[in-house]
């Protein structure tokens, strides 16, 4: 009897462990890991570009007339190759120039291999079935960090007949998985550094204070001492421990739970009518009616026939219909007092998105709008 009550009381002790570390480990709702919602200063990706040569196309090339720098890019090539065809006029159709762009990450090592983007400079229709040939990829500053070579991925195709043309997608780009070897490696490093910088992806002041607080929070049990201070909106400070390393303390800081506060936005695209509301909009109460005018101007032309046995001609007389139709605005008043409750009234009205558009834009300029209004 003793050991069976031992037995139940060390399960119930196991359960009510584990329900509290599922407790602990549940995030809140809302809430973001700091990894996720900021960056480390200075960890960045670098951009590379280069200028090559796409062989191996069928016909789908450019036309070495129209587009001399391939013809010039390509006797360069088969001189170093150790073929003379100075003067020799060439008139393939398999060849295209190409720029090809690369993002070179950070701490990427001498020997990695990253993604390339090949797109057409020329006249070429169509990259399918092309290899790329040697291509150095050069930074910002001019040196060769990554060299890439090898067979491209074209999504999109081109089929064209005599009367018919069908095209999908874009033909004259396409990438190159793991097609460029790193060769040079970009100088930083994150050991040594005492003070690192956290930027953050959204900027905002209470977002940068909430993170301050939940480091200092978690440095105090873990270190016994708040290494955290909010800079500005994008930028918080933290002074790591001398006896832990960058990438260790980073880990550990980056998967602490904050919840982001959002600045009060409204974007609306014109083009396709679509309408983004934050969650911490607010309208002032207004009264709005919203109603359309639809003039309608309609040509009727009549043809006149002349008196028989007259010298007259047929004529024709312009006749035209104009007619005025306005649908009925209705009048309701909207205070959005929270985000649910602006959406409850927009929709109340029955409205349209490109209508709920010009009723925000009017809104904004009555000055009850209390948020940005970002048209795109």
């Amino acid at each position: 009897m003793r050991l069976a009550v031992r037995l139940a009381c060390r399960t119930a002790l196991t359960i009510a462990l584990a329900a509290a570390a599922m407790a602990v480990a549940a995030p809140a709702a809302g809430s973001s890991r700091i990894k996720d919602i900021t960056t480390v200063q200075g960890v960045r990706d670098n951009q590379l570009i280069g200028y090559g040569l796409v062989v191996g196309l069928s016909g789908s090339g450019d036309s070495l007339q129209n587009a001399p720098f391939t013809e010039q890019a390509l006797k360069s090539m088969l001189d170093r190759m150790g073929v003379a065809v100075r003067g020799v006029p060439l008139r393939a159709r398999n060849v295209a120039a190409v720029t090809v762009t690369a993002n070179l990450p950070p701490f990427v090592g001498v020997g990695s291999k990253i993604d390339v983007t090949v797109s057409s400079i020329g006249d070429a229709s169509s990259l399918r079935g092309g290899t790329l040939v040697v291509t150095p990829l050069m930074g910002g500053d001019g040196e060769v960090y990554a060299v890439a070579q090898g067979a491209i991925q074209v999504s999109g195709f081109n089929v064209a007949g005599e009367a018919a043309e069908i095209t999908q997608g874009v033909p004259t780009a396409g990438r190159i998985p793991n097609g460029a070897l790193v060769e040079r490696r970009v100088p930083g490093s994150l050991q040594g550094l005492q003070t690192l910088s956290l930027e953050l992806n959204n900027p905002d002041y209470r977002t940068a204070a909430l993170i301050a607080d939940a480091i200092n929070d978690y440095s105090a049990n873990r270190w016994g001492r708040r290494i955290a201070a909010e800079q500005d909106l994008r930028t918080v400070l933290l002074n790591k421990p001398h006896d832990l390393g960058a990438a260790r303390f980073l880990a550990e800081i980056g998967q602490l739970l904050v919840r982001p506060d959002q600045a009060a936005r409204v974007v609306v695209d014109q083009r396709t009518g679509t309408v983004v509301i934050g969650q911490n909009v607010r309208v002032s109460t207004v009264a709005l009616s919203h109603g359309n005018l639809t003039l309608r101007v309609t040509e009727i032309p009549t043809v006149v026939q002349p008196a028989p046995f007259s010298d007259g001609v047929t004529a024709v007389e312009p006749r035209t219909i104009v007619t005025a139709e306005e649908e009925d605005g209705t009048l309701a008043i909207i205070e959005g007092t929270d985000l649910q409750t602006l959406v409850t009234g927009l929709n109340r009205i029955g409205l349209q998105p490109t209508d709920i558009i010009a009723i925000l834009e009017s809104i904004k300029t009555a000055g009850a709008l209390q948020a940005e209004l970002i048209v795109q």
